[in-house]
């Protein structure tokens, strides 16, 4: 039976840095991937990964296990049905910006936009799906010009930059990670004698990846 989750005491954390590019010579088509690449990380590191020919990693991030010198894990994601791997780098995630002013968000997006493959010898029309819509996440944020996480968020979508994302459910909680491309221009908005509030969005770019703990 599954254990229900309500939005409270989740942390919210943004990309704050990313490290040099580590160079991926190799991935594996496995229940988790195996990376062969210029290893300098550890056990528990998140990376973002750029990635040509597997193309379903590009823009994806993902936790790192089981580094045994130039090999790695890339935990939880099964790469058995993806294409196969040409060339791409890894970077190290430093999640050091902290997201503390949501109030609302909503979850929109990554519906699968159907090709129509009917042909004029049956009588009932088929499809294949196409290419999904981008994942995205609206907030609603307390208006707070100071505030380090807005200022941050403002930054990255001014730049049109993309950051990674950790949402933590609870202490030592179920985990989510993506990269997106944030929006937010501080604007405040609200109705009279209520909360002062400012839109924020992330639109993701590669698919989520979702960890027990």
């Amino acid at each position: 039976m599954s254990t229900a989750k309500k939005w409270s005491n989740v942390a919210v954390a943004m990309e704050s840095a990313l490290g040099s590019n580590i160079t991926i010579t190799a991935i594996s088509k496995a229940s988790e991937g195996v990376v062969t690449a210029t290893n300098t990380l550890s056990n528990g590191d998140f990376v973002k990964l750029s990635v040509q020919g597997m193309f379903q990693l590009n823009g994806r991030v993902a936790r790192v296990s089981s580094v045994s010198g130039a090999s790695l894990t890339l935990e939880g994601v099964d790469t058995t049905l993806f294409d196969t791997f040409t060339t791409g780098t890894a970077n190290k995630i430093t999640f050091g910006t902290s997201i503390t002013t949501a109030t609302t968000l909503n979850a929109s997006g990554g519906d699968f936009d159907f090709i129509d493959t009917t042909t004029i010898h049956v009588n009932s029309k088929t499809q294949i799906p196409g290419a999904a819509s981008a994942a995205t996440y609206t907030f609603d944020n307390i208006w707070d010009v100071t505030d380090a996480g807005l200022l941050a968020m403002k930054l990255a979508g001014d730049a049109q930059s993309q950051r990674a994302f950790k949402f933590t459910f609870g202490t030592g909680g179920q985990i989510m990670v993506f990269n997106g491309y944030v929006a937010a221009n501080l604007l405040p908005g609200g109705s009279a004698q209520q909360l002062v509030t400012t839109p924020s969005a992330i639109t993701m770019f590669g698919s989520p990846t979702y960890y027990a703990s």
